[in-house]
């Protein structure tokens, strides 16, 4: 060991035994010899980052502090800034950042499952030149991404943004994972062994309980895109304005409470954004199709149509439904759910897309408390829409005339109030991870197949109140009431 290694390990060293108030200039110290030699910029991040991945103990520093020693690292990521390191890796997975600022940084890669973002976090006009990891990553104020470049993939399954997030103008050079589950592995990959190491946030949601959904681990082998766990959950408004998706554009399972605006996006590989909510004014799509068929919201469409790509337009096909369920006023939702009824009653081809668009319209967070002993009359008007639309399915679902056969289920992580499924009738069901309150009936009801967790105790569903199978419950869920 060279003498400027040997210097840079001792400065490591008394960086990770810091006491309060002087883990700055331990900083300091170790950046200063990383600027003096190049190949000890990548070690002296490296060091810094197991600081700020370490619990802080009770008397470990504050926030501000643990804030400082980040802002030291990021300046020196910024292309221009005096003796700015490049090629740069950073894994802060499992770290707990507090008004994180990496604006403008480029980085190599970048490690940030699990990560826990309070107060504002800025990567806007950031650069990452590889494989850059958010899953299962909290962030519990505004996430500020408008102009990032991502050259690699970006992983953003089961990613939660509890305040505005803004991807406008964002480039994504490989996949943009927004979608099911948050790792994928091979059956006989080894990352198995440290799975019970993973260490993801409480998912303490409103109306949603299940510590386990976030990890939501899942087999190569065996899952396709579509299978498996619950999506990026978006708590207020997203914006992917005027983005660019260069690979996949994948939001399968993704859960967006409030507006998402991808208008003016540009896509060029296959697209899974089948989210009611979604407003793709201006948008167009290339045409890839290398990896599989697209799937846009219903009201939609691609013009002119074809393999060749096209604008995104207002779907004339499907008139009168011109997404009102993506409407702020519940009126004008509960009005859009009775034209969606009426296309699927005289289309049975569009049936399937029907009730696909009613799913994820059920898959909405509620952003209120369904276990508070009252509701006032605006949560009550809030919720009218989704149980009309919960009824509009059942009713469409049970045998006799006007039945609705052979359709799927697609109900992952929904949020569903005194679901009545009496006698219902339906090909795949899918309830993983998701939440009933109030009185649910699934007595007489037939599936040809119905999953209600991940596997074991992974993406349980839970039942907040009484509920009535008329036959054998499922196993590993959770029950609050009574069960019959």
């Amino acid at each position: 060991m060279n003498e400027t290694s040997t210097a840079l390990r001792a400065a490591a060293e008394r960086l990770a035994a810091a006491a309060p108030g002087t883990a700055g200039a331990a900083a300091e110290a170790l950046i200063a010899l990383a600027v003096a030699d190049p190949d000890l910029r990548q070690p002296a991040a490296d060091a810094i980052c197991d600081w700020l991945r370490a619990p802080a103990e009770p008397d470990g520093g504050t926030p501000g502090e643990r804030g400082a020693v980040l802002a030291l690292l990021a300046d020196r990521l910024r292309p221009g800034a005096a003796a700015a390191w490049d090629g740069i890796g950073l894994d802060l997975s499992g770290a707990t950042l507090t008004d994180a600022d990496f604006g403008g940084c480029r980085l190599d890669g970048a490690g940030f499952a699990d990560t826990r973002f309070h107060g504002m976090t800025v990567f806007a006009g950031a650069t990452f030149e590889d494989h850059t990891e958010f899953q299962r990553a909290v962030f519990y104020g505004d996430a500020l991404f408008a102009g990032v470049r991502f050259a690699g993939d970006a992983e953003f399954g089961m990613t939660r943004f509890r305040g505005r997030a803004e991807f406008t103008g964002a480039v994504f050079g490989g996949l943009a994972w927004f979608g099911r589950g948050t790792d994928t592995w091979w059956e006989d990959d080894e990352a198995w062994d440290t799975v019970e190491e993973i260490d993801p946030a409480p998912w303490d949601e409103p109306n949603e309980d299940d510590p386990e959904w976030p990890v939501a681990v899942l087999i190569e082998d065996y899952q396709s895109w579509e299978e498996g766990g619950d999506g990026a959950r978006f708590g207020a408004d997203a914006s992917f304005v005027d983005a660019r998706f260069e690979g996949p554009a994948w939001f399968y399972n993704a859960r967006f409470g409030a507006a998402a605006a991808f208008t003016g996006a540009r896509f060029t590989d296959r697209v899974h954004l089948d989210q009611s909510a979604v407003d793709l004014t201006g948008a167009h799509w290339a045409g890839g199709t290398d990896a599989g068929e697209s799937q846009w919201p219903l009201g939609w469409t691609v013009r002119p149509a074809g393999a060749e790509g096209g604008d995104l337009v207002p779907d004339a096909s499907v008139a009168p439904y011109a997404r009102q369920l993506a409407d702020p006023d519940p009126t004008v939702r509960s009005a859009g759910l009775q034209i969606l009824a009426q296309l699927g009653d005289d289309r049975p081809d569009l049936r399937q897309r029907v009730v696909a668009t009613l799913c994820a319209f059920l898959r909405v967070p509620v952003p209120f408390d369904l276990r508070a002993p009252e509701r006032t009359a605006d949560q009550a008007g809030w919720l009218r829409p989704r149980q009309e639309a919960q009824q509009l399915l059942a009713s469409r679902l049970r045998p006799g005339p006007g039945q609705w056969k052979d359709v799927d289920l697609w109900l992952c992580g929904a949020t569903l109030v005194d679901l009545d499924l009496r006698d219902c009738e339906a090909g795949y069901a899918d309830f993983t991870g998701a939440q009933f309150h109030g009185t649910t009936r699934f007595d007489g009801s037939r599936f040809e197949r119905a999953e209600f967790t991940l596997g074991g105790r992974s993406g349980w569903a839970t039942f907040h109140g009484d509920v009535v199978f008329g036959g054998e419950p499922p196993e590993d869920v959770v029950f609050h009431g009574a069960v019959a």
